[in-house]
């Protein structure tokens, strides 16, 4: 496995693991199958591991916690605060209060059983304080040594540079995607001005651009996709018929379109790191493929022309998630 620089302080495979779907927003997990395709993941040279404490809540970060226990030095672990749940799943909103944050830090230890954390992202900007106010908290648990590097995700170009002028930004943590690709605008130049890695999550559509959807009826009640506007129908028909140019060109390539929508992202430059999620060690080996696909100049002109930017219908949340990003 390559490996890519984020704000050339963090070294992390070039391809790395999203947790959340092992726990929360995905249906059912199976938590042994979630740990073996975590050790799977380390096996195959992929380091860093991206979870928040808001995934379960609370489960995630102590599944990958266990599942990392004597392998911490192979691990670049990496978890979110700012979207505060109660045990039971409520929803309690965002929270970027200095106290909060001092107090979630030190339950994310605890959880994952680790006395640092490699990299602590701010996982939704809190309007009710003050940027500065919420980094200055952030910037004295690095102080401390209870975190190694900031990360901030879904804030607007703005906001990250506040946040930035109080503390060095190492990640900024993104949708990004064939199907998702607003940030080429104005945030990742910004990013890359200021020196700042992208982490993109949700690289293949969440799950759109796999080909394998075929509506939101075949997601269980707790699958945040079976309510997600991109799935509904009337979306989804202009959605797939997109995927199935992609197909045809995948099927010239032997791969599939999940690996090709992967590839296209890594080949975007390298300070993107992809963090697709899965809890399965099938789909897994399938996305670590990716990473060895070899595509042209014109192999990426074919793709962007299947897929144009800006060619997905509907918005990427609901209404009431989309209300909590920072535009």
């Amino acid at each position: 496995m390559q490996q890519r620089r984020l704000a050339d302080r963090l070294e992390v495979s070039a391809l790395s693991l999203g947790c959340m779907g092992m726990s929360d927003h995905y249906g059912p997990g199976d938590d042994t199958e979630s740990t073996a395709t975590i050790h799977h993941a380390l096996d195959r040279g992929i380091t860093m591991l991206d979870t928040a404490d808001m995934y379960g809540p609370f489960h995630n970060e102590r599944l990958v916690g266990q599942a990392i226990a004597g392998r911490r030095d192979d691990v670049v672990l990496a978890t979110k605060f700012g979207i505060e749940r109660l045990p039971d799943g409520t929803a309690k909103g965002i929270n970027g209060r200095p106290d909060y944050v001092r107090a979630a830090c030190n339950a994310s230890l605890q959880r994952l059983g680790v006395d640092h954390i490699d990299l602590y992202y701010q996982h939704r900007i809190d309007p009710a304080v003050p940027i500065e106010e919420t980094w200055g908290a952030m910037s004295e648990l690095v102080a401390a040594g209870k975190v190694r590097h900031l990360g901030i995700s879904e804030a607007a170009p703005s906001t990250v540079r506040r946040a930035h002028a109080v503390h060095p930004i190492t990640a900024g943590q993104y949708e990004y995607s064939l199907f998702t690709r607003d940030i080429e605008t104005e945030l990742l130049p910004t990013l890359r001005e200021l020196g700042i890695g992208l982490v993109a999550y949700a690289p293949m559509g969440r799950g759109l651009l796999t080909g394998t959807v075929t509506g939101p009826d075949q997601f269980p009640a707790d699958d945040v996709r079976r309510f997600a506007p991109r799935f509904q129908e009337s979306s989804l028909a202009t959605n797939l018929a997109l995927v199935e140019r992609l197909r045809g060109l995948a099927v010239v390539l032997g791969a599939t379109p999940a690996q090709l929508a992967l590839a296209w992202l890594l080949n975007r430059a390298a300070d993107i790191v992809p963090i697709p999620g899965t809890k399965r060690r099938t789909y897994l080996r399938e996305n670590l493929s990716a990473a060895d696909l070899f595509l042209t100049g014109d192999h990426l002109e074919l793709i962007e022309e299947s897929i144009p930017a800006g060619a997905v219908v509907g918005e990427r949340y609901d209404p009431p998630r989309m209300a909590v990003v920072n535009l």
